[in-house]
């Protein structure tokens, strides 16, 4: 439904989106191939107009182009928006999406031209039936290319309308949105899980002869979680933000106007790379956190990781996305050495300060201005450093490809710096808009201080590279930033309360909202079927062995 609203003309919009609201049909997105993801360009799946007969004609020309992944293909889907290269009178005009019926309405058996089925079980999402498509000479009417920035003429004429880009429109909504539905709230929910849990469980005493203390109340624990904690918290504004510019973006496409196009497709890649990135990694550090228990299934943890894990793969892998958005910025940094006007997002390369930064006092590291700028700093000096070693490895004779590929490592480096820098300028941002709630914006600005210090904790060396912070600056960051943990930890369990899980969503022995860890555990341990199975195991296996020793003992 996305792509036929973002692609689809007014026409084909009320003739197919009505079909799919009421469930009488069943659409799945056929972009990725066996041998191509991330690349498009490179898709191999062909469309070729037959004027005669006023129909498309697609196959897959090789084994390589067979569709692969797409979800609810396996064995539910009716029909599928299909990627691929258009081809007219001979001539590749790239890639479009077309919708193709791939089964029976009647009894869901493949259309003609069609083979299809499931790829098998995965890591995680066993709930999805994604699957493969192969086409033969499946013929399709000039009316089911999605047509509202490029459509095919009767006489086999191509008419274009906007950015090429824009068939990239549905992927970009798909990837905002599920930044929003899927991956920050897996962070939210194992961050829920991990501090109940944390403020339930007892270990070892503090103080010598004192009872056994609440896990969070260690430093070392409040060190793994409450980062996490903020983390989930920046990612969640991060996104409205992202949200707000991808509105922006597809209402002025509505228009005819394309220029926000390529500054959204650089920010869309780059947050979902940190987004899936930290989330993954965080959702395994609240798992670690819980030590055993973080190892059951009933804990709801490993199946959380599980879900946000493949996240770093799909909609986009994210060293290619992180390439995708390097790209930009060297556009970017081109123009702001000419003086041209700047999109939004990388302004700041015509306002970074190269001295060092003048903070002294630990309270000074609690300023946003000061932190924002050490990150604005950090990302770019890195973009600057790709940049120019780009353009030097060219100017020593380098063809461009060559000597893009012997600076891509430098170029993600920066890519994910500017992100990180993106996701720190909006929670500050995000702060003014609670001046009237005092606190609330003394809660959220604790989180704030908390996120980007650990950042530049856990990055020192990138924040000391040209001597921007100084040994002892970085020695105040620290001090400042593991002050603050004690200062969250008397607000950590209502920060996840305000999540919002439900039990059943989080469907989490450890996480429940009455704190019953150790009878929820042993409740639902009980119910495991392996407590209910027969004794067969016994009377096959083990009676035999036992039976030998009987005489003996």
């Amino acid at each position: 439904m996305k792509s036929i609203l973002a692609l689809g003309t007014d026409e084909q919009i009320n003739k197919w989106i009505p079909l799919a609201k009421k469930f009488f049909i069943i659409g799945t997105y056929a972009q990725t191939e066996l041998g191509h993801g991330s690349n498009l360009r490179g898709l191999e799946t062909t469309a070729t107009f037959d004027v005669a007969t006023q129909e498309f004609i697609l196959n897959t020309p090789t084994f390589s182009a067979m569709k692969w992944w797409p979800g609810d293909l396996g064995r539910t889907a009716t029909h599928a928006v299909v990627f691929a290269q258009l081809y007219l009178k001979g001539h590749c005009y790239g890639m479009h999406p077309f919708i193709v019926q791939i089964r029976s309405l009647r009894d869901h058996s493949p259309s003609q031209g069609i083979t299809l089925g499931d790829i098998g079980p995965k890591m995680g999402f066993e709930n999805v039936d994604n699957g493969f498509l192969i086409l033969k000479n499946v013929r399709v009417p000039r009316e089911n290319m999605l047509a509202k920035f490029s459509q095919v003429l009767p006489d086999g004429q191509y008419k274009k309308q906007g950015s090429e880009k824009i068939n990239y429109l549905t992927m970009i909504v798909v990837r905002v949105n599920i930044l929003q539905s899927s991956i920050i709230p897996c962070l939210m929910k194992a961050c829920t899980i991990a501090i109940r849990y944390s403020v339930v469980r007892r270990q070892s005493e503090l103080k010598p002869g004192d009872p056994e203390v609440k896990i969070l109340d260690y430093q070392t624990q409040q060190q793994k979680l409450f980062p996490q904690l903020a983390t989930a918290y920046a990612f969640h504004f991060t996104c409205n933000y992202l949200l707000e510019t991808f509105h922006r973006c597809y209402n002025q496409t509505q228009e005819g106007k394309f220029d926000l196009l390529p500054e959204l497709h650089a920010l869309a890649a780059g947050i979902k790379v940190i987004t899936t990135d930290y989330c993954s990694a965080g959702v395994e550090v609240c798992r670690r956190a819980c030590g055993g228990h973080g190892y059951s299934l009933l804990s709801g943890l490993p199946s959380i990781y599980v879900k946000v894990v493949p996240s770093c793969t799909y909609e986009g892998e994210n060293t290619v996305l992180l390439l995708q958005t390097a790209r930009f910025l060297v556009k970017c940094y081109g123009m702001a050495q000419m003086g041209q006007p700047l999109p939004s997002s990388v302004a700041y390369f015509s306002s970074v300060n190269f001295g060092k930064c003048q903070a002294q006092e630990e309270k000074d590291f609690l300023n946003p201005d000061i932190y924002t700028d050490a990150y604005k700093h950090r990302a770019f000096r890195l973009i600057r450093n790709a940049a120019m070693k780009l353009q030097q490895l060219v100017q020593a004779g380098k063809t461009q490809h060559e000597a893009w590929n012997q600076c891509t490592v430098q170029l993600t480096r920066a890519a994910m710096a500017h992100s990180h820098y993106i996701v720190v300028q909006k929670f500050t941002e995000e702060l003014k808009n609670h001046a009237k709630e005092s606190a609330i914006q003394r809660v959220l600005k604790n989180l704030c201080d908390l996120f980007a210090l650990h950042g530049i904790f856990s990055n020192a060396g990138d924040f000391m590279q040209d001597a921007y912070f100084s040994t002892e600056q970085i020695d105040r960051v620290t001090e400042t930033y593991l002050d603050l943990l004690a200062v969250i930890r008397r607000d950590a369990v209502p920060l996840v309360d305000a999540f919002d899980f439900s039990d059943a969503c989080l469907n989490s022995a450890l996480g429940s909202y009455d704190g019953h860890v150790y009878q929820r555990l042993y409740e639902w341990a009980k119910k495991s079927p392996t407590n209910h199975q027969d004794d067969r195991v016994f009377k096959t296996y083990l009676k035999p062995l036992f039976q030998n020793a009987l005489s003996k003992l």
